[in-house]
C-alpha cells in the first residue's frame, strides 16, 4: 500500500501545485513523466517525514467529516437519545453535559469501563448520565437487560440501578436461577419480574434501543454520545474526562 501510495504522488502533488503544473505533466512524454516519478519516489524514501505528515493531515480530515457526521446524527436523533423514559438516567439531572452510554452485560469492555464511567459521574458532578440496554451478545444479555428493565418497571429507578450494577459485576451466568437470586437480593418478586421480562413494554424499549443504534451507526459496545461527540469502544477514564473538557469549551 505504502508503495502504490509514493507511486501515485507525482500526479497528486502536481495537481495540488496548481493547473499549470497539472498541464506540464500532461504534456510530458512517458519517459518524462516515469522520470519524474522516479525523482518524487526518491526524494520520498530520502525524506520519508513528509510522508508521514501528509499522512496525518489526511487523518485529521477524515476525523473532522465522521465528528461532524456524529454531531449531525446526534441533533436528528436528540428526543431518543435523550429523553427516553424507557431509559434510566442518573447523574445530575441538570448536568451541563449529557452522557449515553449503550452497553451490554455480557460485554467484557463494558464491564472494564462501568467502574470507570461511575467514578467519572460522581467525581464530575455536573453530568447527565443516560443508559442504553443494548443487548447485543446472545441469549444471556438479552435475559440481563430484559431483567433489569423488568426490574425498573416494578420497582423504581433505585432497584434499577441495584440490578445494573449487580449485573456489571456478576461472574456468574445469566440464568434464571442467577437472575432468581438476584430478585430476591433486591427484595424483588421474581414471579412479577419473570412475567414483565416477557412484556411489550420492555421489548419494545429493547427494540427502540437497537433502532435508535443502527441510525446513530454504532454495531458494538460500550458506545457512548458526550455531548456532541460519539465515542465507540472503550478508553480510559482520563480520555473520558478530556472529552468531556472539550464539550465544555466549546
Amino acid at each position: 500500500m505504502l508503495r502504490s501510495l509514493i507511486r501515485a504522488l507525482p500526479v497528486t502533488l502536481a495537481l495540488a501545485a496548481g493547473p499549470a503544473v497539472a498541464l506540464e505533466l500532461d504534456a510530458m512524454t512517458d519517459a518524462e513523466r516515469d522520470a519524474f516519478g522516479e525523482q518524487v519516489r526518491a526524494y520520498l524514501l530520502e525524506n520519508p517525514e513528509v510522508l508521514m505528515e501528509a499522512i496525518a493531515v489526511l487523518d485529521q480530515k477524515q476525523a473532522e467529516v465522521a465528528a461532524q457526521g456524529d454531531s449531525a446524527m446526534i441533533d436528528s436523533h436528540a428526543a431518543a437519545l435523550f429523553e427516553s423514559e424507557g431509559d434510566w438516567q442518573g447523574g445530575n439531572p441538570d448536568g451541563d453535559i449529557t452522557v449515553v452510554e449503550f452497553m451490554d452485560y455480557k460485554c467484557g469492555y463494558c464491564r472494564r469501563a462501568f467502574p470507570e464511567v461511575e467514578e467519572l459521574i460522581s467525581s464530575d458532578g455536573n453530568i447527565r448520565y443516560i443508559l442504553k440496554e443494548f443487548p447485543i451478545l446472545g441469549e444471556q444479555s438479552t435475559m440481563a437487560a430484559q431483567f433489569a428493565l423488568a426490574v425498573r418497571e416494578i420497582e423504581g429507578d433505585e432497584a434499577y440501578k441495584q440490578a445494573h450494577n449487580a449485573l456489571m459485576t456478576m461472574r456468574a451466568d445469566v440464568s434464571e436461577e442467577s437472575l432468581t437470586a438476584l430478585a430476591d437480593s433486591l427484595d424483588a418478586d421474581f414471579e412479577a419480574v419473570q412475567a414483565e421480562m416477557a412484556s411489550p413494554r420492555v421489548a419494545a424499549i429493547i427494540a427502540g434501543n437497537h433502532q435508535l443504534a443502527q441510525a446513530m451507526q454504532i454495531s458494538g459496545t460500550p458506545s457512548f454520545v458526550m455531548g456532541d461527540q460519539m465515542l465507540r469502544g472503550y478508553v480510559p477514564l482520563a480520555q473520558m474526562r478530556e472529552m468531556v473538557a472539550q464539550n465544555r469549551a466549546e
